[in-house]
């Protein structure tokens, strides 16, 4: 069971949360809990590395003295009057190590992505022992670990590790198994792990859901239930789309495709650790637990062509054009090396039939470095004559495994949008068929889904 950050968020939900591990334990389960950290303190954590390196050193021990009270204060409310004391003790030495790092940081003036992934694993370090707390004062035998000691062993990738699965089963199957057999709740931060030399990493943002999963595949797990407080996953964002609905099911293929292009319920590699386990993944709301929610499995339901409609703000187009690229194909293997180099995430790939331009949809936040690293590898001007930019755009992605085959899908999506004045600046369409994905320009991004939502009654029972 995987609680995120809302359902951490203070004590009466960490009490709720707590209850639901509690119901479950009297059913006859065996679980293990892995816990996000309270809502907002990752992010804290990550303006409290920036204000460090610039030396705002006193705004960052406020900050610092505010998460301590924040969880004291939690803590307060959840422990039973024997635990307190040390439970007390331990939040703040987390807290003064926390201190001490962002002093260090500061004096030297630089941050590494090392030093960062070290900072920002606070967050869970510190909600952790609050998990415990609630479940030890009502009567279930606990005990907490970082991901590391639990036994998740990753690359040295900071900020963004990936598990090594063959080091990571065994170690968890010796850590986690024995103290199951003993009775125990582990409870287990999520998105923090530890490298082969023991250094702290984490599996990049919203990396929970990701931790449960690799928890789950080393222990072939029966089932993962991550907590939220949504119903589910949705077919579209009920911000953007007020009739949007809870989809009781999806394959693997289809999470993860939604989870990639901006559905915010999961990490996209959530699905990766249990796909050839066929483990399923429940997604339910904290404050629903009799809805069933959405269940991730290998395959999902076939009621509807189209289950989803998602998408990214914040992106920008780059083209790469010349008509000396014609023929030549090393062109499109130097344009994403350049951008691998720079870690660039391209989200969308589209290339003329000429061969004379390639349009890539990225991160608005990595336009800069992508555009320096492009503009670096074509130098000499023989192949690429123009690097051109569109900004302030977004992608939308209709998503369902029912596409495949289905002829007029893309007609659909295209004429729905095109009704509602909407202009398409690219389109990319997977071989697998299972997922439609185009750029607009960001203005039109409410009315364009609510189209495609409403073309294929999503909204509807």
């Amino acid at each position: 069971m995987k609680f995120g950050g809302v359902l951490m968020d203070g004590a009466d939900n960490i009490k709720r949360s707590a209850k639901l591990v509690v119901d479950q334990l009297k059913k006859g389960d065996k679980v293990i809990v892995v816990v996000s950290a309270m809502s907002g303190v990752t992010d804290s954590l990550f303006n409290l590395a920036r204000k460090a390196v610039t030396g705002e050193m006193d705004e960052v021990e406020r900050v610092v003295s505010d998460i301590e009270q924040q969880h004291i204060k939690a803590a307060e409310q959840l422990a039973t009057p024997e635990l307190l004391p040390a439970l007390k003790a331990e939040i703040r030495d987390l807290t003064a190590s926390l201190s001490q790092i962002l002093t260090s940081v500061s004096y030297l003036k630089e941050l590494t992505d090392r030093s960062l992934d070290l900072i920002a694993s606070f967050g869970e370090r510190l909600s952790a022992p609050l998990m415990w707390a609630a479940l030890t004062s009502q009567g279930v035998k606990s005990i907490h670990l970082t991901g590391g000691e639990a036994g998740i062993v990753t690359t040295s990738d900071f900020g963004a590790a990936k598990p090594i699965m063959s080091i990571t089963e065994r170690k968890v199957k010796e850590k986690l198994l024995p103290l199951l057999n003993q009775g125990y709740t582990p409870v287990v931060t999520g998105f923090i792990a530890a490298d082969v030399n023991g250094v702290i990493t984490t599996l990049g943002r919203g990396g929970s859901d990701y931790t449960a999963t690799i928890l789950a595949a080393a222990l072939r797990a029966d089932e993962v239930w991550i907590w939220k407080d949504v119903d589910g996953v949705m077919t579209a964002d009920p911000k953007i789309v007020k009739n949007a609905k809870s989809i009781r099911s999806l394959s693997y293929d289809e999470a993860m495709e939604l989870a990639y292009f901006g559905a915010k319920v999961l990490h996209p590699l959530t699905v990766t650790p249990g796909q050839e386990l066929n483990i399923p993944i429940r997604i339910k709301n904290a404050f629903n637990p009799e809805f069933e929610g959405t269940v991730i499995f290998s395959i999902g339901s076939k009621d509807r062509v189209v289950k989803a409609v998602t998408s990214i703000k914040n992106t920008a187009i780059i083209t790469v054009g010349g008509a000396g690229m014609v023929g030549v194909p090393s062109v499109v293997a130097r344009t994403f090396e350049a951008l691998a180099k720079e870690n660039v995430d391209v989200l969308m790939i589209s290339q003329s039939s000429s061969m004379a331009n390639i349009s890539i949809v990225i991160q608005k936040k990595d336009l800069d470095k992508a555009l320096e690293a492009l503009k670096r590898e074509f130098k000499e001007g023989n192949l690429v004559k123009e690097i051109s930019v569109k900004d302030g755009v977004s992608v939308v992605a209709v998503v369902g495994e029912g596409m495949k085959g289905t002829p007029g899908v893309a007609a659909k999506v295209f004429s729905a949008v095109a009704e509602r004045g909407v202009n398409v600046l690219m389109i990319s369409q997977g071989s697998s068929e299972l997922n439609i994905s185009f750029a607009i320009e960001e203005k039109d991004l409410i009315t364009a889904v609510n189209a495609v939502h409403a073309a294929f009654k999503l909204g509807e029972s």
